[in-house]
């Protein structure tokens, strides 16, 4: 392929709610680039970004894909990314790696939540973004009602270049406002005409929306307007050029994939009006500095693939500057150098190496030794280190078992290489409920990480509901001995101790204190009485959870100069300890989770009552965009599966987002359930 400078590239991502058509749209594309022989359809499982064989499958995306062509002397790179809330984390991906977000709206839904997540995504990242309003071919479809929708989110600023000939199955083409033309498709063909008279006020009209539009972004042109001075077509083109980069204006295009209509607009649209990797510059944490060409590399990594027989591809974009085989680059997140070895572009499943990326173009890197997703490889003097992607914390955990004994260290392995590859999956063992958990965005993601689990490592699992880690807390001061005392035939064990415990404030944990005083026992024994202390309260009194938000104090005891012993006091610690327990009210304390629930206004009455139902408390609604937000506290215990019954009750439109608040005290009558669930669990493990 030959050599692109970066002011010829364009960096597009395809972003939207999932079932609005961005593959289709992807794969028309691709085609249109000659980068596919064939126009890959997703239902058909040929799809060009769809490769993945869950995704062909499931019939959805699952995984950021990227591909490449050339048109009129430009480069292009296509990022497609799932639409469905469980894989985020690709689409966070794609959104860093982009230029400008295509997103995709479907004309029979309008805006839909998964379309108001990227919107918002895309925002938070200062990318430019354009709309394709998609399946105007179908029934019930009404673009003019989606533009109306644009216009509420975006006063003044949500402009179409295009406006469509015909409704549902009588939609045949577009009209070009820019070019005052006519553009007519039939299988997938496109043909242009003049501008019939009976179009050129309503074209008129929109044009005149454009301007009105370009004036909050060229003082010369609201001068030129407010005159009522001509405003030449090139001023138009700059116009729209700027407040593209500058987000002040968002063009909206249109037509239906399926049908091949409207799709091929897009890349001449692209070449006259989107950013270069050049006009974006390279933001930081605080501030956006301008890209060097020729200056020194600086490269971004934004996904991971983890393959077989090649191991991790690092999928990057040169930020300038340009790598080449053989380079040595710093990571500025571990301070150690990378050779480059291997450079590929990506097609789809396929690669073709490389010898070199230049300024703003996307590949793949392979076998780097210590470099993951978020990593900045550069130079020591450039010794820049570009933001990481914020990816969203897991809101659903389930627990595994390996299906096979002695497959603990594969799944542990497998389950390193899939976090690598995807960092909204997360995983971990937890030494007190002695079970492995895992945790991802929804069912449907752990559904596709057990799935590539047993496909990639050959390991399969069982599933089971995550234990509940309750603690337990005292409520009231009490005091107590614990006597240590064994004599057998030589040297015995003594210790006594006398231990106060006290309740702490919520959340303060633990808290030892030393009052000995006229050596009734000798310092050398008080770190041994904190340990046995500290054993006590990990093995728990009423339930065998760990004891927590207390002060124990030492303050009395006496010791023998031959029999007492390190292990005599902490034996006689735990014994004091269970004895004044016995005394200060021990209670159970459950894990209360911070809950913002996202949902459209028709959902938000069901939302609500079932949070109700889960014991959890509303703690305030506020709109954002077209959804409803509700803030909400719930005990962990009650939201097992919730990602599922959410998704039910909203028909999908729902989402949350979920993270440990504090822990309360347990209702009396659950508390008596769990104790007596924790005592049989108990007797089993000593059968």
């Amino acid at each position: 392929m030959k050599e692109y400078s970066a002011d010829k590239i364009r960096n597009i991502g395809f972003f939207g709610h999932s079932s609005s058509g961005k593959t289709s749209v992807a794969d028309t594309l691709i085609f249109l680039l000659g980068t596919n022989p064939r126009r890959g359809k997703v239902d058909d499982g040929t799809s060009f970004f769809d490769y993945d064989e869950d995704e062909i499958n499931r019939k959805v995306s699952i995984n950021l894909a990227l591909g490449y062509g050339e048109y009129n002397g430009f480069l292009f790179n296509l990022i497609d990314t799932p639409g469905y809330a469980d894989f985020l984390g690709d689409v966070l991906s794609g959104i860093r790696a982009c230029d400008c977000g295509c997103v995709i709206i479907d004309g029979t839904g309008g805006i839909e939540v998964g379309t108001e997540i990227v919107m918002r995504h895309l925002s938070e990242e200062n990318k430019p973004m354009f709309f394709f309003i998609n399946k105007l071919k179908k029934e019930h479809s009404d673009f003019f009602k989606v533009l109306e929708e644009l216009n509420k989110t975006f006063p003044g600023k949500a402009v179409p270049l295009f406006l469509p000939i015909g409704k549902e199955m009588d939609f045949k083409g577009l009209v070009d406002i820019m070019g005052e033309k006519v553009y007519l498709y039939e299988n997938g063909k496109r043909r242009e005409e003049p501008l019939p008279e009976e179009k050129k006020g309503e074209v008129s009209k929109y044009r005149e929306k454009i301007i009105e539009g370009l004036g909050d972004v060229s003082e010369e042109i609201l001068n030129k307007y407010l005159e009522g001075s001509e405003i030449t077509k090139e001023e138009i083109i700059s116009g729209l050029k700027e407040g593209i980069k500058k987000r002040e204006l968002f063009p909206i295009l249109a037509g239906d994939a399926n049908e091949g209509i409207g799709v091929d607009l897009i890349l001449d649209f692209a070449c006259q009006y989107l950013p270069s990797p050049l006009d974006c510059g390279i933001r930081l944490e605080d501030k956006t500095i301008p890209v060097n060409p020729n200056g020194p590399p600086l490269l971004f990594v934004f996904k991971t693939v983890s393959e077989l027989h090649i191991g991790d591809l690092h999928y990057c974009k040169v930020l300038q500057g340009k790598v080449s085989s053989g380079d040595n680059l710093l990571n500025m997140s571990t301070g150690r150098q990378e050779k480059i070895n291997q450079i590929y572009y990506i097609k789809g499943k396929e690669r073709e190496e490389v010898g070199v990326l230049r300024t703003g173009e996307i590949g793949a890197l392979v076998k780097l030794k210590e470099t993951k997703t978020s990593d900045t490889l550069t130079t020591p003097e450039l010794n820049i280190k570009l933001p990481p992607i914020k990816f969203p914390e897991p809101s659903i955990s389930i627990a595994i078992v390996p299906k096979t004994r002695g497959d603990e260290e594969k799944v542990s392995n497998g389950l390193h290489r899939l976090h690598n590859e995807d960092p909204t999956f997360t995983f971990y063992y937890a030494t007190e409920l002695k079970q492995q958990i895992i945790s991802g965005l929804g069912e449907l993601h752990l559904d596709v990480i057990l799935g590539r689990l047993k496909r990639k490592f050959d390991v399969a699992v069982d599933i089971q509901k995550p234990k509940i880690p309750y603690r337990e807390t005292i409520t009231k001061k009490a005091e107590a001995q614990g006597k240590y005392k064994k004599q057998t035939g030589g040297r015995g064990q003594y210790g006594d101790v006398w231990l106060r415990i006290e309740p702490l404030p919520r959340g303060k944990g633990f808290e030892f204190a030393d009052e000995i005083f006229g050596g009734a026992i000798p310092a050398k024994y008080i770190p041994s009485i904190e340990k046995g202390v500290r054993e006590a309260m990990e093995q728990g009194f009423l339930a065998n959870y760990p004891i927590t938000d207390l002060k124990v104090t030492v303050y009395d005891g006496s010791f023998h100069p031959v029999d007492s012993s390190d292990i005599a006091f902490k034996i006689a610690a735990i014994m004091s300890f269970r004895n004044a327990c016995e005394k200060a009210g021990v209670i159970l304390l459950e894990p209360i989770m911070e809950l913002e629930v996202s949902c459209p206004d028709q959902f938000l009455g069901e939302v609500m009552g079932d949070l109700n139902a889960r014991r959890g408390r509303i703690l305030g609604i506020e709109r954002q965009g077209n959804l409803q937000v509700v803030k909400a506290h719930c005990p962990l215990a009650e939201l097992y599966k919730y990602s599922t019954t959410l998704r039910s009750i909203t028909q999908g439109r729902g989402y949350f987002t979920m993270k440990f608040a504090f822990y309360e005290e347990v209702p009396k009558e659950l508390s008596a359930k769990i104790i007596e669930e924790a005592k049989r669990e108990k007797e089993k493990e000593k059968e």
